[in-house]
């Protein structure tokens, strides 16, 4: 049953994840969180990945895999990281980048700040919205990395 907002229903185009494949461990079994329509975990395996993927409450379900890969529904965001947190396993997530400046992101990050990373796009990504032939994003997103073992020697986020 999906309890989230029609206007969380904006999907992952593969690009997405093509631009950022660098980032994601090969050698890691990927947790696609929120199915959605099941797209975003098929763009993942045809770019090699191993994914598991189903229709599992992810605020209920036991972790899976060895990191979280997904796009979660943005009215969710709150929730989404702090039950990743909780989890307490890495992840890769895209958020409107005006989350980054939000109390509960600070709050959910404090003392692990180190462990926070994020990936800039080099464009906006443009979800795909069922019922519309094209989509066009009014605001930008990161990919908001925590606890990255393909990340490690990047820098860190400072939080002012």
């Amino acid at each position: 049953m999906n309890t989230y907002k029609t206007d969380d229903e904006y999907y992952t185009p593969k690009h997405a994840w093509e631009d950022i494949v660098r980032f994601i461990p090969k050698d890691k079994v990927i947790w696609e969180a929120f199915k959605g329509n099941g797209d975003s975990a098929e763009h993942l395996r045809q770019l090699g990945f191993e994914v598991l993927c189903d229709d599992e409450d992810f605020f209920k379900s036991q972790a899976k895999g060895d990191i979280v890969v997904t796009n979660p529904p943005f009215s969710k965001a709150k929730a989404v990281l702090e039950r990743l947190v909780e989890l307490d396993m890495p992840f890769i997530i895209i958020l409107p980048c005006f989350k980054i400046t939000t109390r509960y992101v600070r709050e959910v990050f404090r003392g692990k700040e180190r462990d926070l990373k994020v990936i800039v796009p080099q464009k906006r990504i443009n979800f795909v919205k069922p019922g519309l032939l094209k989509s066009k994003c009014s605001f930008d997103c990161f990919y908001y990395c925590f606890r990255n073992p393909a990340m490690e020697d990047l820098p860190n986020l400072n939080f002012a």
